[in-house]
């Protein structure tokens, strides 16, 4: 099953339908719905992007909103493009929004009831986890060099060895993110993914093609590494947007050549039990 399209309020999102019916509030947000204006316009989340802070903090306010969740439980992190997962408590309940940063990870993983996981993307993919049997959640930042370092198997090791999960319980979304058919690269991107990964991530690079460049499925890669890590591809939620080609819906790094917001994936472990 896909991600599907939803409006939450008036914010517009990318919901997994499976962590839904499990109860789960988790969203890939858009660049909808928001008040930034300019070239933030209008739901820019990016807290260190340039835009206004009174207005992050109300797009924020709007997305909790619709989400169910509490803007002071928010949890970010440093993002490094690296394969560092923290384990998330109550205490850093805040950091991010409200509270400084004090750490650097690009992936996150908690048990703790009402804390909202949440990374950052604008064309690289965002990856979020769900264990309903032992209540724990994870969210996940993987641009290619991360993917490289197979942060998600990484992020899949974590919550076992902290929860007890077991992969074939986890469901896993992956949010939009630039597709194979945008992500353009030099050899050296490719490469680095093929020493690092293996043969098994050929099927999801092409080239050289014309002017010697080659192409990356982000999304193809981390779904087969997920898998490798022993999550179940039947609970694998894939979006099939790709950030470049849709640049009216989401922000792209590359479409604006920096000039840009941020959107989030975000989600949060209800107080009731999560249903399997």
């Amino acid at each position: 099953m896909d991600l599907i399209d939803v409006t939450l309020g008036r914010i517009p999102m990318q919901v997994s339908l499976r962590m839904t019916m499990a109860g789960v509030p988790h969203g890939f947000t858009t660049r909808q719905g928001g008040v930034s204006e300019g070239i933030y316009a209008s739901l820019n989340l990016g807290k260190n992007r340039g835009d206004d802070l009174d207005k992050v903090r109300e797009n924020y306010s709007r997305v909790c909103s619709a989400l169910g969740v509490e803007r002071d439980k928010l949890v970010f992190s440093n993002q490094v493009h690296g394969s560092g997962v923290r384990i998330v408590t109550a205490e850093d309940a805040g950091k991010g929004l409200d509270r400084r940063v004090d750490y650097e990870a690009d992936g996150l993983v908690t048990n703790v009831e009402g804390l909202v996981l949440t990374v950052f993307g604008a064309d690289c993919l965002t990856v979020l986890l769900c264990d309903p049997v032992h209540r724990a959640i994870g969210a996940v930042h993987a641009g290619w060099r991360g993917t490289a370092e197979n942060i998600v198997g990484q992020a899949v090791r974590t919550m076992k060895e902290a929860y007890g999960t077991r992969p074939e319980d986890l469901t896993a979304a992956l949010g939009p993110c630039i597709s194979r058919c945008c992500f353009e690269t030099d050899e050296d991107v490719p490469e680095a993914l093929r020493r690092k990964l293996g043969e098994d991530i050929l099927p999801y690079l092409d080239g050289p093609g014309e002017g010697g460049k080659f192409r990356v499925d982000l999304k193809g890669i981390n779904a087969l590494l997920l898998q490798k890590s022993g999550v179940l591809r039947e609970f694998t939620d894939i979006s099939p947007d790709c950030t470049l080609c849709k640049p009216e819906k989401y922000w792209s790094h590359r479409y604006t050549k920096g000039e840009r917001g941020s959107q989030a994936a975000l989600i949060a472990l209800p107080g009731e039990k999560v249903g399997a």
